[in-house]
């Protein structure tokens, strides 16, 4: 499946709201646990878009099927760095290059803003794992457990 990307400038919260509450019912570690309140997940979007950050969007048929972010780092001897972070695909949607898509086109976006350095970090074991590992970043260490979607503690891994 090919889908349409593009930089958001404006928030469509409604379509937003949904792909947020899919993927963290479907388990995903993107900062939330279920059950999500969708006053939390309208707060979350609407306070999003701030200096420094980039929403990149997939769509398809209108509908916004993934979404993910750039956070440019604004410290004068960071300048050359963003972090990447919440890249989520609807799961109804997952496994037909979405994400891969999300991630070569963040990476130009990083690379037209004169970053050169990009950071995320992952669950530990997430099945996300594969698809930065085949996207060329390197493996990334260990950082201490956090609190996943279930209530489990994990490994996160920074690439």
């Amino acid at each position: 499946m090919r889908a349409h990307l593009r930089v958001v400038a404006e928030l469509g919260p409604r379509q937003l709201a949904e792909l947020l509450v899919a993927v963290v019912h479907d388990g995903a570690s993107v900062g939330f646990l279920p059950p999500l309140p969708v006053d939390q997940v309208e707060r979350y979007w609407s306070g999003l878009l701030a200096a420094g950050v980039v929403l990149l969007i997939a769509e398809t048929d209108g509908r916004i099927i993934g979404t993910v972010q750039l956070h440019l780092a604004s410290q004068p001897n960071a300048r050359h760095r963003a972090e990447v972070a919440k890249l989520m695909v609807h799961p109804a949607a997952r496994r037909q290059g979405i994400g891969r898509q999300l991630m070569h086109e963040v990476e130009a976006e990083a690379r037209r803003r004169g970053r050169s350095l990009l950071v995320l970090d992952t669950r530990a074991g997430d099945p996300s794992n594969e698809l930065y590992n085949v996207g060329g970043l390197p493996g990334g260490r260990p950082h201490p457990t956090l609190s996943d979607s279930s209530t489990r503690r994990s490994s996160t891994t920074r690439s």
